[in-house]
């Protein structure tokens, strides 16, 4: 019950950073928050499980959120150090992924002792937010560009792995210890949720660039 308890802190983080960092959009994350009821609804009572065929479903649906998310958000009104830090969460949720390895819920591949190097972004975005806090000053354009690009092919990986390592049709991974946790509540936010809205913040501070 403990980690998740903390799953839920997490995702609840990320939405409040996220809220902050869109300008207070609080329209934005009322998309995201009902989602979640609905979505956890159906992870809480272990339709996923049951049914892994309907969980692709939504995540085409989460996608065609996100991107209407998208759409709502003034880059003019962005808080980019909200932005920034919303990556930080990548570190408690690596490690939450660890440990749900070692419970036997996921593959060592999607953990950070595996082929999941996500973790790094996070380290880094500790790294970058602490500069422009004490030199008071923006990371070079041309490196921050970089990271961002970065951050979004590191996330894309471990999406396709978590992808190809589900109980499903498709299933290329893991058919030893496949990803099933992130068919149950509460890790089912997520791909509904937390890395959705890493994808945005990635694209929001690419697109104040």
């Amino acid at each position: 019950m403990m980690l998740e308890a903390i799953f839920l802190l997490i995702t609840l983080l990320t939405l409040f950073l996220f809220y902050k960092g869109t300008g207070k959009n609080i329209r934005v994350v009322i998309i995201f928050f009902i989602w979640q009821i609905v979505t956890g609804f159906l992870a809480f009572y272990e339709v996923f499980k049951e049914k892994p065929l309907l969980f692709p479903l939504v995540i085409v649906a989460t996608t065609l959120l996100s991107i209407l998310g998208f759409k709502m958000i003034s880059i003019k009104e962005l808080n980019t150090r909200y932005l920034i830090g919303i990556h930080i969460v990548r570190i408690p949720v690596e490690l939450c992924l660890y440990q749900l390895f070692i419970e036997g819920q996921i593959p060592e591949i999607m953990t950070f002792t595996g082929w999941n190097f996500d973790i790094l972004i996070g380290i880094s975005a500790v790294v970058i937010l602490n500069y422009q806090l004490v030199k008071k000053k923006n990371l070079a354009r041309k490196i921050f560009f970089l990271w961002n690009v970065i951050g979004l092919l590191l996330l894309s990986v471990i999406v396709i792995i978590a992808i190809l390592s589900s109980p499903l049709p498709i299933q290329q991974f893991a058919f030893d210890q496949p990803n099933l946790a992130l068919l149950e509540f509460p890790f089912s936010f997520l791909p509904t949720c937390i890395v959705p809205i890493v994808y945005i913040s990635h694209v929001l501070l690419l697109k104040k660039l």
